[in-house]
């Protein structure tokens, strides 16, 4: 089992597509990242199982790889089931957390979007510029960057779920950036495709930080650590003031008057 726990989980899967199954099963979602280099034994503890459902999920991984050995059953009351663990967060993780509600509701707008600029005569620049603002300096500049000034120095940034989080971030700096030239174009394909992409990569990012990432850093956190990340945390949205998350909330709510309206009409 040794050899299993040192290796990369997407070369586990490739040679044992049971493994990525029996993984989504416990919520381990690691079948369709676009990265998987993080070792099996990492992603058990980052996601923080229970001894019953560890010793439970090994023993499957085990036997899902080598089906002729004879594997001892963990001794597990299989008919009992797991109490969910509630997630509790850090004031400062816990604002990151609230961050992220704007965030969604405009990657819930964005097939609304989409489908204006797609029946429009013209591409709605004001619209879809505005929209990229919003990604670049709310959702990016407000919310990520103090991810990656402030939380990640937390814990060691070269783990390979933190390395996944900056790879995310700038895949999704990379869709905005495709988004602006398609503008330029007047290429509505470019920014269908783009603004998809940045909704369907976003989406599984914030559930990849609310349920795994925020979690396993607090976890790692001392007393003295979550009150100095708390200042840090409060003097950045100081340097830029109420306004700016203000601003943004209300054109989230301009956008889902327009097209929350379309939709009920």
């Amino acid at each position: 089992m040794e050899n299993i726990l040192n290796k990369e989980i997407k070369g586990i899967i490739d040679n044992y597509p049971e493994v990525g199954k029996i993984l989504e099963e416990y919520g381990i979602g690691c079948a369709p990242c676009s990265v998987g280099s993080c070792f099996m034994k990492d992603i058990v503890g980052i996601h923080n199982l229970d001894p019953l459902q560890e010793a439970t999920l090994m023993y499957r991984i085990e036997k899902a790889i080598y089906p002729d050995r004879d594997i001892p059953e963990p001794k597990v009351d299989l008919t009992k089931t797991a109490i969910p663990k509630k997630i509790t967060y850090s004031p400062s993780v816990k604002k990151l957390v609230d961050e992220h509600v704007l965030i969604k509701r405009l990657l819930a707008l964005i097939p609304s979007i989409v489908e204006y600029v797609e029946s429009s005569m013209e591409v709605d620049e004001d619209l879809v510029l505005s929209c990229v603002d919003f990604i670049r300096n709310y959702a990016d500049k407000y919310h990520h960057m103090k991810e990656e000034d402030i939380l990640f120095k937390y814990v060691d940034e070269n783990a390979e779920i933190i390395q996944i989080m900056y790879k995310d971030h700038d895949t999704g700096r990379n869709h905005i950036r495709q988004v602006v030239e398609g503008v330029k174009r007047g290429d509505k394909a470019a920014i269908k495709e783009h603004l998809f992409g940045y909704m369907d990569l976003l989406t599984q990012h914030i559930k990849k930080e609310d349920e795994i990432l925020y979690p396993w850093i607090d976890r790692q956190l001392s007393d003295a650590q979550v009150g100095e990340m708390f200042q840090r945390c409060n003097d950045a949205d100081a340097s830029v003031g109420d306004e700016l998350p203000r601003k943004y909330e209300n054109f989230i709510i301009e956008l889902e008057e327009k097209f929350l309206r379309e939709v009920v009409k």
